[in-house]
């Protein structure tokens, strides 16, 4: 089976520009977490998932293995912000669809997976869409009512109340009834646990963390070396999440974007938040968004859930 990729969204450094524009402006600076993942960014990320401390991606799949045969056959598999698809296989073996619609930001990963997915699954097509979920997500290909959405990793994290509303609603309106919607999501736990997750001991989410200052560097002629930053995980206990920053080791004064960007010894940049929830609140926000939730399902611990909903 062939294998062919849409470019919706192509790398762009006026957006880049103008979301850091934004960032500036805000207390503290924000530069938003999409753009860790150029390629480099997205093999740190495939690195973090296999290490010792970050058990969201083991457990998952683990709720996976046990779980993703009581999946319903569908024709198409769509996975948002799908990267190298290393979990895909799971769903793939289960689901049995004709054709699977990995979508992304970075276009390699993309590639990566259509190619080992077209050798080992000789009977499904791919069609691959080099997009940003940020954006609306219609059209999707396959029927309506014979698809399912994967939105795996507790991605949906990554996006603070106002913004995972918008994202479910952009999910609701490039569905049809019918269409079903797995959603992975963290869950709250004890707070070392969380931070140990965000900063292993290899120091894989620390370079992951900084490879945004490279982004910088390279696309907007940013002076900025990674050197001159720390890597921070901190939990905040409450909004339930984890928020990854750099901290400048030394007082900066940085050109950018034809401004003069003054950063103080100590002053922290924040590049990611990761929500936890827990199940019944995340449950109520698919509701709200027009899911009916068919099922919840966690590991033994209860570290981590996969809920399976139905587009009404």
């Amino acid at each position: 089976m062939t294998w062919s990729v849409e470019v919706r969204r192509a790398p762009d450094p006026g957006r880049l520009a103008a979301d850091v524009r934004a960032g500036l402006a805000k207390t503290p600076v924000e530069i938003p977490p999409k753009w860790f993942y150029d390629e480099k960014g997205s093999q740190l990320f495939d690195e973090i998932t296999e290490l010792a401390e970050y058990y969201p991606t083991r457990t998952e799949t683990a709720i996976l293995v046990e779980h993703a045969p009581e999946l319903p056959h569908v024709g198409t598999l769509v996975e948002l912000g799908a990267g190298y698809s290393r979990k895909t296989r799971l769903l793939l073996e289960s689901v049995r669809p004709a054709l699977f619609v990995p979508l992304d930001v970075s276009e390699e990963p993309i590639r990566d997976a259509a190619t080992r997915i077209t050798r080992d699954f000789p009977d499904v097509e791919v069609r691959g869409i080099v997009a940003d979920f940020e954006d609306e997500l219609a059209p999707l290909p396959g029927f309506d009512g014979d698809r399912l959405v994967a939105f795996l990793g507790s991605t949906i994290g990554n996006l603070t109340p106002g913004p995972r509303a918008d994202f479910l609603a952009r999910v609701f309106r490039a569905t049809a009834p019918g269409d079903l919607f797995l959603l992975g999501a963290d869950l709250v736990k004890d707070t070392d646990r969380l931070i140990a997750a965000y900063d292993d001991s290899a120091g894989i989410t620390a370079a992951f963390n900084k490879n945004v200052l490279h982004v910088l560097a390279r696309e907007l002629d940013a002076d900025l070396d990674p050197d001159d930053f720390d890597h921070v995980a901190v939990y905040d206990s409450e909004h339930h999440r984890i928020e990854m920053r750099l901290r400048a080791r030394r007082d900066l004064v940085v050109p950018l974007l034809g401004l003069e960007w003054r950063i103080s010894e100590g002053e922290e940049i924040l590049t990611e938040t990761s929500a936890k929830f827990q199940v019944e609140g995340l449950r109520a926000e698919l509701a709200a968004a027009g899911f009916a939730v068919v099922t919840t399902w966690t590991d033994a611990a209860a570290d981590f859930s996969l809920t399976l909903a139905r587009r009404v």
